[in-house]
């Protein structure tokens, strides 16, 4: 640096200066040292550069106390040197700046924020909460935003609660996913994946009942999330078609577990109060409070029969007493040689129930006849003493199951059931249709199992004959 001083100014006061230099080529040395370790961690062996040179290159011009209005006299005023003896000050070649500030960047919408959610439409409301289509500003994805409304008496409801500690540790492809959980001073936001409808409205928009092979494909997907439920101890205990989801693909998942709950072992008393009246096992609509997975058995023995069917099993019209009136219409009455410990329950008395024999499942849905092994499967699921219920992971193993593609018992937790289903050679279906123009057809695939998924009508159709195959 040029020493700008005059000659013939007094030693002392050029020690100062050179002191003062030294001081500032100390300074800027620590400087390139942190900047160095802060922003270089992991290469050891990079050199940042060093600001010690800076020392012998910045002309110092002022000096100002800590007002801000003294100088030190010493110095002389850079606007008073003449231009012929000022020195240029040089950039480091790396252009790093440790006293320039980073220019701000615009945010980003992230996950846990309410304004990273936009809402579309309204698609339903309920006594404590109102759900919404929205679509997410962080990845572009539509979701289902629901809306928990906050009571500053009540806090936050316990089922809101519950709903979003168990979808946190649920990972499977038949259980609806929770993207993100918003909590503000007004509401509580639960962002699950969208799902275009549920079974309800599936079947109201196919009367008469589904097709036998959606409605296997439906019960197949049901038992598989049920048991991947029922494995971590967890009940459902509100199925019912509202709270089962269809994708426009035909893929069935799980919903609404606003009322499951973590079965602890050995299990304890739970409330009788669930489960929609439809759907309600006997036991529970009999006052039981001990209760494990059959709760759930029974509910997808309904809502199997109302697919097949159209119509609902035992649709009760007034009480509790109407509702099993007509399970034991069908069941037959039950007693203690039938369900031993029925007389124990709280709210059966024998003389307030007419007695029944039981008859087959077919004399009261004529549909369950017309498929194989369909009957059969249902009476496993509608059995009146609790203990007799078949589980979801034997029912996966039933027999009405058998014509189903092998490698659908392959796939994990995670992967989509038509991933198999779809996962077929492309020369298969090239020879399949060019024979079905031939009329070639009964004679060369008579005995290979084929797979036809129809998604026009939003029917997903799944059938092991060929000469069984359903064109529309």
């Amino acid at each position: 640096m040029c020493d700008l001083m005059p000659v013939s100014k007094p030693a002392e006061k050029i020690g100062k200066m050179k002191k003062l230099r030294r001081t500032l080529s100390e300074s800027f040395s620590r400087i390139g040292n942190k900047c160095r370790w802060n922003h270089f961690p992991h290469f050891p062996h990079f050199r940042a550069p060093s600001f010690s040179f800076l020392s012998s290159q910045i002309c110092v011009t002022k000096m100002s106390t800590r007002s801000g209005q003294g100088k030190d006299s010493v110095i002389t005023p850079l606007d008073t040197i003449p231009e012929d003896r000022k020195v240029r000050v040089q950039r480091t070649q790396s252009g790093f700046d440790a006293f320039e500030k980073p220019a701000s960047q615009p945010t980003s919408p992230k996950f846990g924020k309410a304004d990273s959610y936009e809402k579309l439409e309204k698609l339903g409301e309920g006594s404590y909460a109102t759900v919404y289509k929205g679509k997410s500003k962080v990845n572009g994805k539509l979701v289902a935003l629901k809306v928990i409304r906050l009571q500053e008496e009540e806090g936050t409801p316990f089922t809101a609660i519950r709903e979003a500690s168990l979808l946190k540790g649920l990972k499977h492809s038949n259980i609806v996913l929770l993207h993100d959980i918003i909590h503000t001073k007004e509401t509580l936001t639960l962002v699950f994946e969208y799902v275009h409808t549920d079974l309800c409205q599936y079947m109201d928009r196919h009367p008469g009942g589904l097709h036998p092979d959606n409605v296997k494909l439906f019960l197949y997907q049901l038992l598989r999330g049920l048991s991947y439920i029922h494995q971590r101890y967890i009940l459902h205990r509100d199925l019912k078609p509202q709270n089962l989801l269809i994708s426009d693909t035909g893929e069935l998942k799980l919903a609404d577990f606003g009322l499951a709950r973590a079965k602890s072992v050995p299990s304890h008393t739970y409330s009788n109060e669930v489960v929609t009246l439809w759907y309600r096992p006997p036991d529970v609509l009999l006052g039981s409070t001990d209760y494990s997975t059959c709760l759930d058995m029974w509910g997808v023995g309904c809502i199997f029969i109302e697919m097949i069917q159209g119509v609902a099993a035992f649709p009760g019209m007034k009480d509790i007493q109407d509702q099993l009136e007509r399970i034991f219409l069908v069941l037959g009455t039950p007693c203690e040689d039938t369900w031993p410990g029925v007389y124990s329950l709280p709210h059966f008395k024998p003389d307030s129930f007419t007695v029944y024999s039981s008859k087959k499942l077919r004399q009261a849905w004529n549909k369950l006849g017309y498929v194989d092994h369909a009957e059969e499967l249902a009476s496993k699921f509608l059995q009146c003493f609790p203990k007799n219920r078949l589980s979801a992971q034997a029912a996966l193993q039933h027999e009405y199951f058998s014509h189903l593609p092998p490698r659908l018992w392959e796939i994990s937790d995670s992967m989509h059931t038509f991933t198999k289903i779809l996962d077929l050679s492309p020369f298969l279906f090239i020879l399949f249709y060019f024979s079905l123009s031939l009329f070639l057809l009964p004679h060369i695939f008579s005995t290979l199992a084929y797979i036809h998924i129809q998604l026009g009508s939003q029917n997903v159709h799944i059938t092991a004959n060929i000469n069984r195959l359903p064109f529309k």
